[in-house]
């Protein structure tokens, strides 16, 4: 036998073995629908009805600003052509005004969201990471990533009750 054969045959030995020894070692996994618990987990919807309140907030300030700029205009239409000048300045004024309110407002509201989701998907690891370990799973995947899977492997109603608990304990 030549030098390649032994090669390829020993290739082949080495990468069954590895398989063997592979499936062997991988007996235990699961997987999380990590958007349902993300939708379920108490804190994210107490942190949705912040970021609701929130954005009532910011909307109730610029319909004040809005209400302005059109007291303006309506103020202006009723001028003579020489007071307009004056009017129309108050009222470009108070346009950026809006828009500046508009652009701050939505970057609070994105940066704050954005905080929130971090956070949680951080207590979401966290949980996962500490249930696998607790409960010796060699794998556990996020549900969205598969193409297939069998519902006896979801272990997503657990995860979302410790996280729930452990979020009710703080």
């Amino acid at each position: 036998m030549n030098l390649t054969k032994q090669l390829m045959i020993a290739f082949i030995v080495i990468l069954g073995s590895f398989g063997i020894s592979f499936s062997a070692y991988a007996e235990k996994t699961a997987y999380v629908d990590v958007a349902k618990v993300f939708d379920q987990y108490e804190k994210t919807k107490k942190f949705d009805q912040q970021l609701a309140e929130m954005g009532k907030e910011k909307q109730t300030v610029r319909d004040s600003l809005v209400l302005d700029v059109r007291r303006l205009k309506d103020e202006m239409a009723l001028l003579s052509d020489s007071g307009k000048g004056e009017k129309q300045l108050l009222v470009d004024k108070k346009l950026r005004e809006l828009q500046e309110f508009d652009r701050g407002a939505q970057k609070e509201l994105g940066e704050k969201r954005e905080g929130i989701i971090k956070d949680v998907f951080k207590d979401i690891d966290d949980v996962i990471k500490v249930y696998g370990q607790k409960n010796n799973y060699d794998f556990i995947f996020n549900e969205r990533l598969m193409l297939f899977r069998n519902d006896k492997y979801d272990i997503t109603d657990e995860i979302l009750g410790e996280l729930n608990a452990q979020y009710k304990k703080k």
